[in-house]
Protein backbone atom coordinates (compact mmCIF):
# COMPACT_ATOMS: atom_id res chain seq x y z
CA UNK A 1 0.00 0.00 0.00
CA UNK A 2 2.81 2.39 1.06
CA UNK A 3 4.36 1.12 -2.35
CA UNK A 4 1.33 2.14 -4.07
CA UNK A 5 0.82 5.58 -2.62
CA UNK A 6 5.13 6.09 -3.63
CA UNK A 7 4.34 5.61 -6.88
CA UNK A 8 1.52 7.55 -7.40
CA UNK A 9 3.15 10.71 -5.57
CA UNK A 10 6.27 9.73 -7.69
CA UNK A 11 4.20 9.64 -11.22
CA UNK A 12 2.36 13.39 -10.21
CA UNK A 13 5.46 14.51 -9.19
CA UNK A 14 6.81 13.97 -12.91
CA UNK A 15 3.60 15.11 -14.86
CA UNK A 16 3.82 18.17 -12.29
CA UNK A 17 7.85 18.75 -13.62
CA UNK A 18 7.38 17.86 -17.42
CA UNK A 19 3.87 20.27 -17.42
CA UNK A 20 6.37 23.46 -15.73
CA UNK A 21 8.77 23.02 -17.97
CA UNK A 22 5.85 23.19 -20.82
CA UNK A 23 4.83 26.17 -19.33
CA UNK A 24 7.90 27.71 -18.24
CA UNK A 25 9.10 27.26 -22.32
CA UNK A 26 6.95 28.76 -23.23
CA UNK A 27 6.58 31.64 -21.52
CA UNK A 28 9.93 31.94 -22.18
CA UNK A 29 8.89 31.93 -25.71
CA UNK A 30 6.45 34.08 -25.59
CA UNK A 31 9.05 36.64 -23.93
CA UNK A 32 11.33 36.75 -26.79
CA UNK A 33 8.57 37.86 -28.76
CA UNK A 34 7.57 40.21 -26.99
CA UNK A 35 11.21 41.62 -26.51
CA UNK A 36 12.21 41.23 -30.17
CA UNK A 37 8.84 43.22 -30.95
CA UNK A 38 9.64 45.82 -28.34
CA UNK A 39 13.42 46.06 -29.46
CA UNK A 40 12.34 46.20 -33.37
CA UNK A 41 9.76 49.20 -32.71
CA UNK A 42 12.13 50.97 -30.79
CA UNK A 43 15.01 50.63 -33.73
CA UNK A 44 12.28 51.55 -36.08
CA UNK A 45 11.22 54.67 -33.99
CA UNK A 46 14.92 55.51 -33.73
CA UNK A 47 15.81 55.13 -37.49
CA UNK A 48 12.72 57.74 -38.09
CA UNK A 49 13.68 60.02 -35.89
CA UNK A 50 17.54 60.00 -37.48
CA UNK A 51 15.68 60.24 -40.67
CA UNK A 52 13.69 63.17 -39.46
CA UNK A 53 16.54 64.84 -37.69
CA UNK A 54 19.03 64.23 -41.22
CA UNK A 55 15.85 65.83 -43.33
CA UNK A 56 15.82 68.61 -41.02
CA UNK A 57 19.35 69.07 -41.30
CA UNK A 58 19.24 68.72 -45.16
CA UNK A 59 16.18 71.12 -45.45
CA UNK A 60 18.40 73.44 -43.13
CA UNK A 61 21.39 73.13 -45.66
CA UNK A 62 20.84 72.30 -48.95
CA UNK A 63 19.63 76.13 -50.41
CA UNK A 64 22.90 77.59 -49.87
CA UNK A 65 24.73 73.75 -50.93
CA UNK A 66 22.23 73.75 -53.82
CA UNK A 67 23.24 77.52 -54.73
CA UNK A 68 27.11 76.76 -55.06
CA UNK A 69 26.15 73.75 -57.33
CA UNK A 70 24.14 75.23 -59.56
CA UNK A 71 26.66 78.33 -59.60
CA UNK A 72 29.78 75.84 -60.15
CA UNK A 73 27.79 74.09 -62.94
CA UNK A 74 26.82 77.28 -64.81
CA UNK A 75 30.95 78.60 -64.22
CA UNK A 76 31.45 75.34 -66.12
CA UNK A 77 28.52 75.82 -68.81
CA UNK A 78 30.13 78.73 -69.67
CA UNK A 79 34.01 77.79 -69.48
CA UNK A 80 32.57 74.37 -71.83
CA UNK A 81 31.07 77.09 -74.46
CA UNK A 82 34.30 79.67 -74.19
CA UNK A 83 36.87 76.37 -74.75
CA UNK A 84 34.22 75.61 -77.95
CA UNK A 85 33.90 78.69 -79.09
CA UNK A 86 38.02 79.32 -79.21
CA UNK A 87 38.24 75.96 -80.81
CA UNK A 88 35.72 77.46 -83.51
CA UNK A 89 37.76 80.53 -84.12
CA UNK A 90 40.97 78.85 -83.77
CA UNK A 91 40.02 75.80 -86.93
CA UNK A 92 38.09 78.79 -88.92
CA UNK A 93 40.95 81.09 -88.77
CA UNK A 94 43.81 77.97 -89.68
CA UNK A 95 41.37 76.96 -92.26
CA UNK A 96 41.52 81.03 -93.85
CA UNK A 97 45.20 81.26 -93.45
CA UNK A 98 45.55 77.67 -94.82
CA UNK A 99 43.25 78.77 -98.43
CA UNK A 100 44.94 81.11 -101.27
CA UNK A 101 42.93 84.52 -100.50
CA UNK A 102 45.27 84.63 -97.12
CA UNK A 103 48.61 84.28 -98.94
CA UNK A 104 51.47 87.01 -99.84
CA UNK A 105 51.82 88.20 -103.34
CA UNK A 106 48.51 86.72 -104.22
CA UNK A 107 48.25 89.47 -107.47
CA UNK A 108 51.47 87.85 -108.91
CA UNK A 109 50.36 84.50 -109.06
CA UNK A 110 47.37 86.06 -110.66
CA UNK A 111 48.88 87.54 -113.70
CA UNK A 112 51.12 83.80 -113.68
CA UNK A 113 47.39 82.13 -113.89
CA UNK A 114 46.92 84.57 -116.69
CA UNK A 115 49.67 83.71 -118.42
CA UNK A 116 48.79 79.94 -118.40
CA UNK A 117 45.70 80.72 -119.91
CA UNK A 118 47.02 82.19 -122.37
CA UNK A 119 49.19 79.62 -123.40
CA UNK A 120 46.53 76.81 -123.16
CA UNK A 121 44.83 79.19 -125.36
CA UNK A 122 47.14 79.42 -128.07
CA UNK A 123 47.63 75.63 -127.96
CA UNK A 124 43.98 75.14 -128.16
CA UNK A 125 42.73 78.02 -130.63
CA UNK A 126 45.67 78.47 -132.56
CA UNK A 127 47.44 75.30 -132.96
CA UNK A 128 50.44 76.34 -131.43
CA UNK A 129 52.65 73.49 -130.08
CA UNK A 130 49.52 71.90 -128.45
CA UNK A 131 51.46 69.12 -127.19
CA UNK A 132 53.38 71.46 -125.14
CA UNK A 133 51.63 74.61 -124.56
CA UNK A 134 48.74 73.18 -123.41
CA UNK A 135 50.80 71.00 -120.40
CA UNK A 136 52.79 73.77 -119.99
CA UNK A 137 50.15 76.50 -119.20
CA UNK A 138 48.04 73.74 -117.26
CA UNK A 139 51.21 73.58 -114.83
CA UNK A 140 51.92 77.48 -114.90
CA UNK A 141 48.10 77.40 -113.30
CA UNK A 142 48.86 74.33 -110.66
CA UNK A 143 52.05 75.85 -109.93
CA UNK A 144 51.18 79.16 -108.99
CA UNK A 145 47.40 79.01 -106.82
CA UNK A 146 49.23 80.03 -103.95
CA UNK A 147 48.56 77.98 -100.99
CA UNK A 148 50.78 78.03 -97.28
CA UNK A 149 54.08 76.67 -97.05
CA UNK A 150 54.75 73.54 -95.27
CA UNK A 151 51.93 71.89 -96.67
CA UNK A 152 54.05 69.72 -98.26
CA UNK A 153 52.50 70.07 -101.95
CA UNK A 154 54.69 72.38 -103.72
CA UNK A 155 56.80 71.51 -106.41
CA UNK A 156 59.95 72.96 -104.40
CA UNK A 157 59.06 71.12 -101.05
CA UNK A 158 60.89 67.84 -100.62
CA UNK A 159 58.71 64.73 -100.89
CA UNK A 160 55.02 66.19 -102.01
CA UNK A 161 54.10 64.48 -105.46
CA UNK A 162 55.11 67.32 -107.94
CA UNK A 163 58.01 68.02 -106.52
CA UNK A 164 59.16 64.13 -107.56
CA UNK A 165 57.52 64.58 -111.15
CA UNK A 166 59.92 67.37 -111.13
CA UNK A 167 63.15 65.20 -110.55
CA UNK A 168 63.38 64.73 -114.13
CA UNK A 169 63.84 68.01 -114.98
CA UNK A 170 65.98 68.63 -112.21
CA UNK A 171 68.06 65.70 -113.11
CA UNK A 172 67.83 66.53 -116.66
CA UNK A 173 66.57 62.94 -117.58
CA UNK A 174 63.26 63.96 -119.11
CA UNK A 175 64.69 65.31 -122.21
CA UNK A 176 67.17 62.32 -123.30
CA UNK A 177 63.66 60.00 -123.05
CA UNK A 178 62.35 62.65 -125.56
CA UNK A 179 64.93 62.42 -127.40
CA UNK A 180 65.15 58.83 -127.91
CA UNK A 181 61.25 58.99 -129.21
CA UNK A 182 62.62 61.58 -131.76
CA UNK A 183 65.37 59.49 -132.94
CA UNK A 184 62.36 56.33 -133.77
CA UNK A 185 60.59 59.47 -135.22
CA UNK A 186 63.58 60.94 -137.88
CA UNK A 187 64.05 60.09 -141.37
CA UNK A 188 68.11 60.93 -142.18
CA UNK A 189 67.83 59.65 -145.53
CA UNK A 190 67.62 63.12 -147.24
CA UNK A 191 71.16 64.28 -145.06
CA UNK A 192 73.09 61.37 -145.84
CA UNK A 193 72.08 61.46 -149.53
CA UNK A 194 73.08 65.25 -149.76
CA UNK A 195 75.86 65.31 -146.42
CA UNK A 196 76.83 68.87 -147.74
CA UNK A 197 73.42 70.45 -146.22
CA UNK A 198 74.49 69.37 -142.63
CA UNK A 199 76.64 72.27 -142.75
CA UNK A 200 73.43 74.71 -142.81
CA UNK A 201 72.28 73.54 -139.89
CA UNK A 202 75.97 74.02 -138.32
CA UNK A 203 75.29 77.81 -139.62
CA UNK A 204 72.39 78.23 -137.80
CA UNK A 205 73.94 77.42 -134.50
CA UNK A 206 76.05 80.63 -135.06
CA UNK A 207 72.82 82.37 -133.68
CA UNK A 208 73.45 80.96 -130.02
CA UNK A 209 77.10 81.66 -129.81
CA UNK A 210 76.18 84.72 -131.25
CA UNK A 211 73.62 85.49 -128.45
CA UNK A 212 75.69 84.14 -125.68
CA UNK A 213 78.22 86.72 -126.26
CA UNK A 214 75.50 89.71 -126.54
CA UNK A 215 73.64 88.51 -123.33
CA UNK A 216 77.27 88.48 -121.51
CA UNK A 217 77.62 92.05 -122.81
CA UNK A 218 74.52 93.12 -121.20
CA UNK A 219 75.67 91.74 -117.61
CA UNK A 220 73.62 88.35 -117.46
CA UNK A 221 76.83 85.53 -116.09
CA UNK A 222 78.25 83.19 -118.37
CA UNK A 223 75.36 80.37 -117.41
CA UNK A 224 72.40 82.55 -117.62
CA UNK A 225 74.10 83.54 -121.09
CA UNK A 226 74.40 80.07 -122.22
CA UNK A 227 70.73 79.48 -121.49
CA UNK A 228 69.82 82.76 -122.73
CA UNK A 229 71.84 81.37 -125.93
CA UNK A 230 70.42 77.73 -126.69
CA UNK A 231 67.10 79.25 -127.33
CA UNK A 232 68.67 80.19 -130.91
CA UNK A 233 68.71 76.36 -131.70
CA UNK A 234 64.76 76.37 -131.52
CA UNK A 235 64.97 72.90 -129.71
CA UNK A 236 62.87 72.65 -126.11
CA UNK A 237 64.04 69.58 -124.71
CA UNK A 238 67.93 70.40 -125.60
CA UNK A 239 66.92 74.01 -124.05
CA UNK A 240 65.54 72.24 -121.04
CA UNK A 241 68.27 69.89 -120.83
CA UNK A 242 71.17 72.83 -120.49
CA UNK A 243 69.13 75.00 -118.73
CA UNK A 244 68.84 72.22 -115.71
CA UNK A 245 72.30 72.21 -115.54
CA UNK A 246 73.19 75.74 -115.69
CA UNK A 247 70.62 77.88 -114.67
CA UNK A 248 67.41 75.92 -113.27
CA UNK A 249 66.40 79.43 -111.48
CA UNK A 250 65.37 80.54 -115.37
CA UNK A 251 63.65 76.79 -116.37
CA UNK A 252 60.39 78.32 -116.99
CA UNK A 253 61.13 81.74 -118.69
CA UNK A 254 63.46 79.86 -121.07
CA UNK A 255 60.85 77.26 -121.75
CA UNK A 256 57.61 79.22 -122.40
CA UNK A 257 60.01 81.56 -124.33
CA UNK A 258 61.20 79.01 -126.33
CA UNK A 259 58.09 77.18 -127.56
CA UNK A 260 56.37 80.24 -128.19
CA UNK A 261 59.17 80.84 -130.78
CA UNK A 262 58.98 77.93 -132.31
CA UNK A 263 55.00 78.23 -132.87
CA UNK A 264 55.57 81.88 -133.88
CA UNK A 265 58.54 80.55 -136.44
CA UNK A 266 55.49 81.24 -139.37
CA UNK A 267 55.94 84.57 -138.64
CA UNK A 268 59.17 85.35 -137.47
CA UNK A 269 61.07 84.00 -140.18
CA UNK A 270 59.81 84.31 -143.87
CA UNK A 271 60.40 88.60 -143.13
CA UNK A 272 63.97 87.73 -142.20
CA UNK A 273 63.84 85.14 -145.26
CA UNK A 274 62.63 86.97 -147.90
CA UNK A 275 64.73 90.11 -146.68
CA UNK A 276 68.04 88.14 -147.18
CA UNK A 277 66.87 86.46 -150.90
CA UNK A 278 66.19 87.64 -154.18
CA UNK A 279 63.00 86.26 -155.76
CA UNK A 280 65.50 84.22 -158.51
CA UNK A 281 67.11 82.52 -155.50
CA UNK A 282 64.02 81.58 -153.97
CA UNK A 283 62.81 80.07 -157.62
CA UNK A 284 66.11 77.94 -157.16
CA UNK A 285 65.22 74.28 -157.99
CA UNK A 286 67.28 71.19 -156.80
CA UNK A 287 68.04 68.15 -157.62
CA UNK A 288 66.06 65.04 -156.12
CA UNK A 289 67.92 63.35 -153.29
CA UNK A 290 69.33 59.85 -154.08
CA UNK A 291 67.55 56.57 -153.08
CA UNK A 292 69.46 55.47 -149.86
CA UNK A 293 70.19 51.91 -149.15
CA UNK A 294 69.49 50.24 -146.09
CA UNK A 295 72.98 49.50 -144.50
CA UNK A 296 73.33 53.65 -144.75
CA UNK A 297 70.34 54.21 -142.75
CA UNK A 298 72.27 51.61 -139.76
CA UNK A 299 75.60 52.72 -139.98
CA UNK A 300 74.47 56.80 -140.18
CA UNK A 301 73.09 56.80 -136.42
CA UNK A 302 76.55 54.30 -135.11
CA UNK A 303 78.67 56.54 -137.37
CA UNK A 304 77.45 60.11 -136.24
CA UNK A 305 77.49 58.85 -132.64
CA UNK A 306 81.02 58.31 -132.33
CA UNK A 307 82.30 61.69 -134.23
CA UNK A 308 79.98 63.65 -132.52
CA UNK A 309 80.05 62.39 -129.25
CA UNK A 310 84.16 61.83 -129.36
CA UNK A 311 83.86 65.48 -129.90
CA UNK A 312 81.86 66.78 -127.18
CA UNK A 313 81.01 63.89 -124.90
CA UNK A 314 78.94 66.20 -122.59
CA UNK A 315 76.03 65.68 -125.11
CA UNK A 316 76.28 62.16 -124.74
CA UNK A 317 72.89 61.87 -122.69
CA UNK A 318 70.97 63.53 -125.76
CA UNK A 319 72.97 62.31 -128.92
CA UNK A 320 73.11 58.32 -127.83
CA UNK A 321 69.43 58.68 -127.08
CA UNK A 322 68.56 60.18 -130.66
CA UNK A 323 70.74 57.85 -132.42
CA UNK A 324 69.51 54.93 -130.29
CA UNK A 325 65.88 55.53 -131.49
CA UNK A 326 67.23 56.17 -135.01
CA UNK A 327 69.07 52.88 -135.08
CA UNK A 328 65.76 50.86 -133.76
CA UNK A 329 63.63 52.29 -136.73
CA UNK A 330 65.87 52.05 -139.45
CA UNK A 331 66.82 48.06 -138.29
CA UNK A 332 63.99 46.66 -139.18
CA UNK A 333 64.19 43.67 -136.32
CA UNK A 334 63.23 46.49 -133.52
CA UNK A 335 59.64 47.62 -134.88
CA UNK A 336 58.02 47.59 -131.85
CA UNK A 337 60.72 48.89 -129.91
CA UNK A 338 60.42 51.83 -131.93
CA UNK A 339 56.82 52.04 -132.21
CA UNK A 340 56.74 51.87 -128.40
CA UNK A 341 59.29 55.25 -127.87
CA UNK A 342 58.07 57.18 -130.72
CA UNK A 343 54.63 57.09 -129.56
CA UNK A 344 53.76 55.72 -126.15
CA UNK A 345 56.85 56.92 -124.68
CA UNK A 346 57.48 60.29 -125.91
CA UNK A 347 54.21 61.28 -125.42
CA UNK A 348 54.14 60.18 -121.72
CA UNK A 349 57.58 62.08 -121.26
CA UNK A 350 56.24 65.09 -123.73
CA UNK A 351 53.35 66.08 -120.78
CA UNK A 352 55.55 65.31 -118.26
CA UNK A 353 57.73 67.78 -119.14
CA UNK A 354 55.59 70.65 -119.71
CA UNK A 355 53.54 69.67 -116.88
CA UNK A 356 56.72 70.52 -114.49
CA UNK A 357 57.86 73.16 -116.78
CA UNK A 358 55.07 75.13 -115.70
CA UNK A 359 54.92 73.67 -112.22
CA UNK A 360 58.44 75.74 -111.79
CA UNK A 361 57.29 78.78 -113.49
CA UNK A 362 56.64 80.60 -110.41
CA UNK A 363 55.40 84.29 -110.32
CA UNK A 364 58.90 85.23 -108.05
CA UNK A 365 60.80 84.25 -110.58
CA UNK A 366 59.09 85.31 -113.94
CA UNK A 367 58.16 88.47 -112.98
CA UNK A 368 60.99 90.11 -113.33
CA UNK A 369 62.57 93.02 -115.46
CA UNK A 370 65.27 90.28 -116.42
CA UNK A 371 62.95 87.94 -118.08
CA UNK A 372 61.74 90.65 -120.43
CA UNK A 373 65.22 90.77 -121.31
CA UNK A 374 65.44 87.04 -122.26
CA UNK A 375 61.92 86.94 -124.13
CA UNK A 376 63.89 89.87 -126.02
CA UNK A 377 67.46 88.00 -126.45
CA UNK A 378 65.26 85.25 -127.70
CA UNK A 379 63.62 86.35 -130.29
CA UNK A 380 67.43 88.03 -131.10
CA UNK A 381 68.62 84.50 -130.89
CA UNK A 382 65.94 82.93 -133.63
CA UNK A 383 66.43 85.66 -136.03
CA UNK A 384 70.41 85.27 -136.08
CA UNK A 385 69.79 81.30 -136.80
CA UNK A 386 67.70 82.18 -139.73
CA UNK A 387 69.83 84.64 -141.26
CA UNK A 388 72.91 82.39 -140.70
CA UNK A 389 71.78 79.20 -142.41
CA UNK A 390 70.03 81.97 -145.15
CA UNK A 391 73.62 83.44 -145.62
CA UNK A 392 75.81 80.33 -145.46
CA UNK A 393 73.69 78.75 -148.00
CA UNK A 394 74.11 81.97 -150.16
CA UNK A 395 78.52 81.47 -149.62
CA UNK A 396 77.69 78.15 -150.48
CA UNK A 397 76.39 78.66 -153.45
CA UNK A 398 79.69 80.65 -154.71
CA UNK A 399 81.43 77.50 -154.71
CA UNK A 400 78.56 75.40 -156.53
CA UNK A 401 77.83 74.46 -159.75
CA UNK A 402 74.55 76.26 -161.47
CA UNK A 403 73.20 72.34 -161.38
CA UNK A 404 73.92 71.50 -157.77
CA UNK A 405 72.94 75.42 -156.71
CA UNK A 406 70.96 75.35 -153.33
CA UNK A 407 68.06 77.16 -153.04
CA UNK A 408 68.99 79.98 -149.90
CA UNK A 409 65.55 79.18 -148.08
CA UNK A 410 66.19 76.11 -147.01
CA UNK A 411 69.22 77.31 -145.00
CA UNK A 412 66.57 78.49 -142.57
CA UNK A 413 65.54 75.33 -141.77
CA UNK A 414 68.79 74.68 -140.14
CA UNK A 415 67.36 75.42 -136.63
CA UNK A 416 66.32 72.07 -134.95
CA UNK A 417 62.14 72.96 -134.88
CA UNK A 418 61.20 69.84 -136.62
CA UNK A 419 59.01 69.61 -139.47
CA UNK A 420 58.14 73.43 -138.61
CA UNK A 421 60.62 75.68 -140.39
CA UNK A 422 60.80 73.02 -143.15
CA UNK A 423 57.31 73.41 -143.96
CA UNK A 424 58.19 77.61 -143.60
CA UNK A 425 60.92 77.13 -146.23
CA UNK A 426 58.66 74.95 -148.70
CA UNK A 427 55.56 77.60 -148.12
CA UNK A 428 58.12 80.46 -149.15
CA UNK A 429 59.41 78.47 -152.19
CA UNK A 430 55.96 77.69 -153.76
CA UNK A 431 55.31 81.33 -153.09
CA UNK A 432 57.93 82.02 -155.56
CA UNK A 433 57.10 79.03 -157.95
CA UNK A 434 54.35 77.12 -157.30
CA UNK A 435 56.05 74.13 -158.79
CA UNK A 436 59.07 74.22 -156.09
CA UNK A 437 58.88 70.96 -153.61
CA UNK A 438 61.66 71.90 -151.14
CA UNK A 439 60.49 70.03 -148.51
CA UNK A 440 62.92 66.60 -148.64
CA UNK A 441 65.81 69.02 -149.39
CA UNK A 442 64.49 71.41 -146.04
CA UNK A 443 64.08 68.54 -143.99
CA UNK A 444 68.20 67.36 -144.07
CA UNK A 445 69.48 70.88 -142.47
CA UNK A 446 66.24 70.32 -140.32
CA UNK A 447 67.48 67.56 -138.95
CA UNK A 448 70.93 68.10 -138.96
CA UNK A 449 69.67 71.63 -136.81
CA UNK A 450 68.89 68.92 -134.03
CA UNK A 451 72.28 67.54 -133.92
CA UNK A 452 74.03 70.98 -134.61
CA UNK A 453 72.04 72.26 -131.57
CA UNK A 454 72.95 69.02 -129.03
CA UNK A 455 76.21 69.47 -129.68
CA UNK A 456 76.55 73.38 -128.91
CA UNK A 457 74.51 72.54 -125.81
CA UNK A 458 77.37 69.88 -125.13
CA UNK A 459 80.09 72.71 -125.91
CA UNK A 460 78.42 75.02 -123.79
CA UNK A 461 77.90 72.37 -120.86
CA UNK A 462 81.61 71.89 -121.41
CA UNK A 463 82.50 75.12 -120.60
CA UNK A 464 80.64 76.76 -118.30
CA UNK A 465 79.24 73.32 -115.78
Amino acid sequence: MKRACIEVFTKDHENWHASSMRQLKNNYLRMKKYIFLLVSILMLLSGSTIQAESDNKQMTINPTEQGVKEIKSVDVKIASLDLKENALSQSLESFWSSTGFAQEGIALNLIMILVGIACITMGIYKDWEPLLLVPIGFGIIIGNIPFAHGVNIGVFEDGSVFNFLSSGLKTAWYPPLIFLGIGAMTDFSSLISNPKLMLLGAAAQIGIFVTFLGAIALGFTPQEAGSIGIIGGADGAIAIFLTSKLTPELLGVIAITIYSYIALIPIIQPPIMRLLTTKNERKIHMKPPRAISRFEKIIFPIAALIITCFFTPKALPLLGMLFLGNLLKESAVTEKLADTVRNTLVSIFTLLMGLTVGLSTQASTVLQWKSLEIIALGAFSFAVATAAGVLFAKFMNIFLSSSNKINPLIGAAGVSAVPHAARVAQAEAMKADSKNHLLTHATAPNVAGIIGSAIAAGILLSMLS
